[in-house]
């Protein structure tokens, strides 16, 4: 393991750790708009407004 690997990983865990509860609700809001987006596609196309 090189020095810039283990470098990398150390600021990687520190950033988990201040920003974890943080990048948490990111990832559910992420996934929350992404289901939102498919199902406004999917009753998009069952209407016929797709191409």
């Amino acid at each position: 393991m090189t020095t810039q690997l283990v470098g990398d990983l150390m600021i990687l865990a520190l950033l988990a750790r201040v920003f974890g509860a943080d990048a948490i609700a990111l990832l559910r809001r992420l996934a929350a708009a992404g289901v939102r987006a498919g199902v406004s596609e999917m009753t998009r196309h069952e209407r016929g407004d797709g191409r």
